[in-house]
């Protein structure tokens, strides 16, 4: 599938992760048989490190900018893609993941608390991100009479909602965007050329227990659920918007 999803930002990330109700198995031999069976299946992952907060990564790099990677946290199995080409690039890491972790990590439905997958889109823009988002996003609504009085600014504007998208509430959607603006640079005028704005959408689904559980089924669901929503309400009502704000300022 064709990546028609960063033609309307300047980065775009795909991500998985799960969420483990137990911690994963910290050994040496377990991280690294995993790591190693999973390199045999993308020989492109091919730098190995552990962070200093413990986390164990493998990393694809393309000139010193990391393209894919896969992280294991003391209870959670992250792994992204970075500017894909095309979306089957990212969700092929992630199946690869999927069908990893019950054998080499020991993870069954009863242990996964939650699983996600998230898109994030960056906008470039040096300038009041707030503004921006305020300007966008918030036009039109009761928290826009608030810039209506003297002198006033956006100094930090992050709206966020979560919505269920089932009856039990076990599948969730997260619509978040973030600023990196502070009070500093708008009383400076000095704002940051390298920190982009940050839109996210998770789907999330909180599994019932039970081994009628599929990952794979679960995750090919969720980003059906992903991608409609990103092309009924996410591009028109949000990106769009954003993109018209950031270029009515340059």
């Amino acid at each position: 599938m064709a990546n028609s999803f960063g033609s309307f930002c300047d980065g775009l990330f795909v991500d998985m992760c799960i969420n483990t109700q137990l911690e994963l198995p910290s050994g040496r031999e377990t991280i690294l048989a995993f790591f190693e069976r999973l390199q045999k299946q993308l020989p492109e992952l091919n730098n190995f490190a552990r962070r200093e907060n413990g986390e164990y990564v493998l990393e694809e790099e393309v000139q010193g900018q990391r393209v894919r990677w896969v992280g294991l946290e003391n209870d959670r199995i992250i792994a992204g893609c970075a500017d894909p080409e095309e979306l089957t690039k990212a969700y092929t890491l992630h199946n690869s993941v999927l069908d990893l972790i019950p054998y080499m990590l020991g993870v069954s439905p009863l242990d996964i608390d939650s699983m996600d997958i998230t898109y994030t889109m960056d906008f470039d823009y040096q300038g009041n991100h707030d503004e921006v988002i305020a300007e966008a996003l918030l036009a039109g609504s009761s928290f826009a009479s608030l810039f209506d009085m003297p002198q006033t600014k956006a100094v930090s504007c992050c709206p966020s909602v979560v919505i269920a998208l089932s009856d039990d509430c076990r599948l969730q959607a997260r619509i978040a965007i973030e600023s990196r603006t502070t009070a500093f640079d708008v009383r400076s005028e000095k704002f940051k050329a390298d920190e982009p704005i940050s839109l996210y959408l998770t789907v999330r689904r909180y599994p019932k227990p039970g081994p009628e559980f599929d990952m794979i089924k679960t995750y090919a669901e969720q980003c059906r659920i992903a991608e409609s929503l990103m092309f009924e309400k996410m591009i028109p009502h949000f990106v769009q918007p954003l993109n018209n704000a950031i270029a009515q300022r340059r």
